[in-house]
């Protein structure tokens, strides 16, 4: 059975687990900087850095925050070692039977078969993709927008989209709008 634990950077083995697998997992142009994700990690309350554990042992991790009217998914990995044994699936369930708000997160468009397989994976879930316009905003300067596509579960109104980009926007990269 798995658990969550949420860390912080004290957590030393923990955070430096979740750390290296977030390097190994997505692109530079991904993930904020290290020491601004250390920040958001001891400092936003609102922002949920949180290891998944099988028997005490770490098997990947997930970040989300409470924007107020859902909760948004900014990364979750498992160890490429552990994939493929029916980790991602209990922790869907897990955010679903856990947080009490609908559930938003990023999806690269399916151009790829990988981007594919991701979006199928989600929709068994119970996410709706949304193909509204969305990019991801760059982390880091000199990074480039990222075309992306929200998912959502328990949000079924498209009509939604215009406030959730923006909460998103606002709180998790710190721009406006005008995206």
């Amino acid at each position: 059975m798995i658990t969550f634990r949420r860390i912080r950077t004290p957590d030393e083995t923990l955070y430096r687990f979740m750390e290296d697998l977030l390097v190994a997992s997505f692109p530079i142009d991904e993930y904020r900087e290290l020491p601004a994700f250390r920040e958001y990690t001891d400092q936003k309350e609102h922002f949920y850095n949180t290891v998944i554990l099988d028997e005490n042992v770490p098997v990947g991790f997930i970040t989300y925050w409470d924007l107020n009217d859902f909760f948004y998914v900014e990364h979750f990995a498992i160890d490429p070692e552990r994939r493929n044994g029916g980790y991602g699936k209990q922790v869907l369930e897990w955010l679903q039977q856990t947080l009490n708000k609908p559930i938003v997160l990023e999806v690269e468009p399916p151009t790829e078969e990988i981007a594919g397989r991701r979006i199928a994976f989600y929709e068994r879930h119970h996410f709706i993709l949304w193909e509204h316009a969305y990019v991801q905003p760059p982390y880091r300067t000199g990074s480039k927008e990222i075309p992306m596509y929200l998912m959502v579960y328990g949000l079924l109104s498209p009509e939604k989209f215009p406030a959730v980009r923006s909460a998103i926007y606002q709180e998790v990269y710190g721009v406006g709008n005008e995206k």
